[in-house]
């Protein structure tokens, strides 16, 4: 946990035949929830040519493991007990503007998505997504493309085919990056005060930001405010329900 000192945690390979170790692409998974760091690696390495070189469940151990550990690929989530995914995403892309990452989250991507790809992720996938989604959009990323569902991909070209003409129905997108950030640390139960630290901002600028969301999302006062933000962000208590049981069967023969 943060704050610990912990060492990233290496995690062996548990599949069968392997690539030698230098011919495998080396995944880091940044997630808090232990069964689905545990799913998603049952994933990864059924394929010959991944390995997860390590684990992470906070923005502090998720530095060191990249420092450390040198990955290919980061697959991270945005919603992180201590620490937040998006400002994790800014600092890869602002320290290691190379390093491809994979957001993989239970929050709805046709919210998330694009806003994600222009802070610098090389793809989003959901938590539902089936494990030949999980390897194809890691192969993806890996090779220098950019990874979205179909549903994503035909809404940002309907924006761009609109030329601004385009209006989203979800009141979501009529907030600017940095509110859909706040409602969504409001939504974790963070009060105003570990808003800001968290994001090194004041308490008052933190309120302009609440206050900014009220008026955008027509809610009237902070109860409101704190439901819409809970009731949004319930949509991670399914990441329970998402094993990644199915695994898929090794690919080639190393």
């Amino acid at each position: 946990m943060e704050g610990t000192g912990k060492a990233p945690r290496k995690t062996p390979a548990t599949g069968g035949a392997a690539a030698p170790a230098k011919s495998r692409r080396r995944v880091l998974i940044v997630d808090d929830h232990p069964i689905l760091r545990l799913g998603a690696r049952q994933v990864i390495e059924s394929q010959a040519s991944l390995v997860v070189c390590g684990e992470a469940d906070t923005v502090r151990d998720a530095r060191a493991a990249i420092r450390d550990l040198a990955p290919d690929v980061v697959l991270a989530d945005i919603s992180l007990r201590q620490g937040d995914g998006i400002e994790l995403l800014r600092e890869i892309r602002a320290h290691h503007p190379k390093l491809p990452v994979l957001v993989f989250s239970s929050h709805d991507e046709t919210i998330y998505a694009e806003r994600l790809l222009a802070a610098g992720a090389n793809g989003y996938l959901m938590k539902h997504a089936s494990p030949d989604q999980v390897i194809a959009a890691l192969q993806r990323v890996l090779s220098g493309g950019i990874y979205v569902s179909e549903a994503v991909s035909n809404s940002m070209l309907q924006k761009f085919a609109s030329d601004g003409a385009y209006s989203a129905a979800n009141p979501i997108d009529r907030l600017s990056n940095r509110e859909v950030q706040i409602l969504h640390m409001i939504g974790k139960g963070m009060s105003t005060r570990e808003i800001a630290l968290s994001l090194n901002l004041s308490v008052k600028t933190i309120e302009s930001h609440r206050q900014r969301v009220k008026r955008k999302l027509n809610l009237g006062n902070a109860t409101q405010l704190m439901q819409c933000a809970v009731n949004w962000f319930s949509n991670a208590s399914r990441e329970a329900q998402i094993l990644l049981p199915e695994v898929p069967r090794p690919r080639g023969k190393g």
